[in-house]
C-alpha cells in the first residue's frame, strides 16, 4: 500500500526519493471464521490457557451459574446498615465519632464539634457562660455542637432544649430533653455526658431508653 501525503509524511514527488518496492510476500491463508456462543464457565475452543510452567493448560470447566448475580445481595448487607457505613456514624475507642459517608453539612459539623468536647470533663454549668469552656455539662454539650451547626442562637438549658426545633424524632439528629438531662443522636450513635462517666467520652455507639424525654429535631434534618 502506498504512504499517503499528510502531517509527518512526503509523497516522492516533493522529497525526490524514489519509492523502494517491497519484495514480494505470500499471501496470507484464508480464514475461515465461525460463530461460537460463549457457554458460562467454558474456556473457548482453540484458545487454551497458559500455564505457569510455560506449557499450555486446560482450564477446567466451572459450575454455571444458577440464579443471577444481583440476588446474592440482600438489603441488610449493605453498607447504609451497618455501623460506620454511608449513613451511620461510629464511635471510636480513642473516644471520637467517625462521621458517616453520606451525611448533611450540619451532621458533620456537629460531629466535628463533638469531637473536640468530646474528652473534656463534666463541668456544672460548663459551655453557658461561654461556648469556650473547659468543661461542660450535658445542656452545654448539646448547645456547643447544634451552635457549630447553625442549629442553635445560643446555649440552652434542658428544660430549654425540651421546646427547641420541631417535635419528634429526626432523620438525622434527635436531641432528647428533660427537665434534668439532655443528650442527642447523630447519625445513629449518641452523644452524651452521662456516658462519659463509663467510657471518657460523650460519644457511644450503644443507645439509651428514651422514656421520660421529649425528642426534638431541627427541621430537615
Amino acid at each position: 500500500m502506498p504512504v499517503l501525503a499528510g502531517c509527518g509524511a512526503d509523497s516522492p514527488a516533493r522529497s525526490g526519493v524514489k519509492a523502494e518496492k517491497h519484495a514480494e510476500q505470500p499471501p496470507l491463508p484464508k480464514s475461515h471464521p465461525k460463530l461460537v456462543e460463549p457457554v458460562a464457565g467454558q474456556v473457548a475452543s482453540g484458545a487454551p490457557a497458559e500455564d505457569n510452567s510455560g506449557g499450555i493448560a486446560k482450564e477446567p470447566a466451572t459450575p454455571k451459574p444458577t440464579e443471577a448475580a444481583s440476588g446474592t445481595l440482600s438489603r441488610k448487607d449493605t453498607p447504609s446498615a451497618i455501623n460506620g457505613g454511608t449513613h451511620n456514624a461510629t464511635a471510636l475507642d480513642n473516644g471520637v465519632a467517625l462521621p458517616p459517608l453520606e451525611a448533611p453539612t450540619e451532621v458533620l459539623k456537629i460531629i466535628e464539634a463533638g469531637n473536640s468536647i468530646a474528652r473534656t470533663p463534666y463541668k456544672w454549668g460548663g459551655g453557658h457562660g461561654r461556648f469556650l469552656d473547659n468543661g461542660y455539662d450535658c445542656s452545654g454539650s448539646v448547645s456547643f455542637a447544634l451552635y457549630a451547626a447553625g442549629l442553635i442562637g445560643g446555649p440552652e438549658v434542658a428544660a430549654g432544649l425540651m421546646h427547641w426545633g420541631k417535635p419528634g424524632k429526626g432523620k438525622w439528629i434527635t436531641v432528647y430533653a428533660n427537665a434534668g438531662h439532655t443528650y442527642m443522636e447523630v447519625a445513629g450513635i449518641r452523644f452524651d455526658t452521662s456516658g462519659a462517666k463509663v467510657t471518657g467520652s460523650r460519644w457511644q455507639n450503644e443507645l439509651r431508653t428514651n422514656a421520660g424525654f421529649v425528642a426534638r429535631h431541627p427541621p430537615g434534618l
